[in-house]
Order: C-alpha cells, then structure tokens, then sequence
C-alpha cells in the first residue's frame, strides 16, 4: 500500500482559481491522498464550488471557518486534521503537475528523506506562463535557507512526524518560518530538478509587494531568528540579491 499524502489547502476568495487547483490534483498519476480544503470565511462562492466538487470525489474534504483567521491558521487547522504519512502544502491559486505526488512520493520512500521541494515556473493570473523554469538547489539546511527560501510552499512534501508540534506563525513570510524551524532539528531539504509546479503570481499579493517583502524579511532575522545586526545586514543582502536574480529569469 502507497503511504497516504495529505493535501492542506488554504482557500480565502479564491473562486477564479480553486477548481482548476482542485482538478490539478484529481489529475494526479498517484492515487493515495486526500485533500482538505480550509475556507477561512470566504466572501466569494469559494466554498460553493467546492462543495460541488466535494460530491464527485470523496477524497476531498471542505473545513468551514466561521472567522477569517489568515493563511497561516488556516493551514494549522488542516495539520490538525491530516491523517497521511506526508504533507503536501498546495496554495488555492497554485497548479501541480500531474506526475508531482508520484515522483516526490518515490523519492522521499527510496531514500528515506523528510522535506524535499521542486523546480516550477511561475504564472500569471490569467494562466500564462511568465518564466522559464526555476530549478532549485540540490539541498538546503538552514543556515542557506536564511539566505534565500528557496522552497516554493506548493511544491514541498514533508514527513509529518518530523513536524512534531510545529505549526506555521503568523507572521509575514509564514513558510519562510515554518522552514526555518523546521530546520533548526538539523534537518535538510532536498531539491527535485523536475518541474513540478505553476506558482501564481497574483496582483497585491505578498509576493507581489516589494516592500512587504522587504520588511518582513528584516523582521524574521531580526526578532523571528534573533540574529545580529551584521549577520542580519548579511543574510539581508543575500535575499535582496537572489529576490533580484530570481525575477530576471
């Protein structure tokens, strides 16, 4: 039996783009997973077309907030209840490849890894494709993750034991973070060449905002990591430049 993979998607008003995620992972060649879906108080009819989709395959399952508590709760709330021996993250907006589950499932049981991640590239709102392929290190550990993340949150796959009561805070950067922390146990990512995402990059998002980017990364060295001023300025100007490089290609 193929270990069970459990899918934790946050969803906020995410009606343009949560059905083509949805069906992204009904596609998938592997076939031992579940997905739970967080709404965290929807406005739009975000939670309507789930709960169509919801009729048509049992394998995914709809957790309602009744207040919006940011993404950061909202994927806690779907850790609280995954049931697989992986956690796979996949953004509202996101889209995998239908070969993404099966060669990272294959991978992390042949060799027995905790947390690998993969090359993707990123997508406009519309759909188009707006870089080339972003191929990620081979392996990160923490003191190169302050440097830069390099792990594109839809593209992970951890072991959930390793987790061991670390959840994701709600700061900005929460996946930065939640890596960092994880890492601290001594433990590497492994990156996957093969692409296996399309990442959305959608007006007004944190990723899209220079400047938030900017001061949340100050602040995570800062107080989150309670570096020094020097190895912040250093870990800082590491982020800066590969920010820069990485939206050139």
């Amino acid at each position: 039996m193929k270990p069970l993979v459990s899918i934790i998607t946050p969803c906020y008003n995410s009606a343009d783009f949560i059905v083509e995620t949805i069906n992204s992972v009904i596609s998938q060649t592997y076939e031992n997973w579940e997905m739970i879906i967080v709404d965290d108080n929807s406005s739009d009819n975000s939670r309507e077309l789930v709960e169509e989709l919801i009729k048509e395959n049992h394998k995914i399952q709809l957790i309602s907030l009744k207040e919006n508590g940011r993404v950061s709760n909202a994927r806690n709330v779907g850790l609280a209840a995954a049931k697989g021996k992986y956690i796979a993250f996949l953004d509202s907006d996101d889209i995998w490849l239908k070969d993404k589950l099966s060669l990272q499932v294959s991978i992390m049981e042949e060799k027995s890894l905790v947390l690998t991640f993969g090359a993707y590239k990123r997508i406009d709102e519309a759909g188009e494709i707006i870089s080339i392929t972003i191929i990620p290190p081979t392996t990160v550990n923490y003191k190169q993750l302050l440097g830069h993340n390099v792990i594109i949150f839809s593209s992970s796959m951890v072991l959930k034991s390793a987790l061991d009561g670390i959840v994701l805070k709600n700061v900005g950067h929460e996946d930065w973070v939640f890596w960092l922390d994880l890492m601290k146990k001594n433990i590497i990512g492994y990156g996957i060449k093969e692409e296996l995402i399309y990442y959305r990059i959608r007006k007004g998002s944190v990723s899209s905002n220079k400047l938030k980017v900017i001061g949340y990364t100050w602040k995570i060295l800062r107080e989150s990591e309670k570096l020094g001023f020097i190895e912040s300025v250093y870990h800082f100007t590491k982020y800066a430049f590969a920010t820069v490089w990485k939206r050139l290609r």
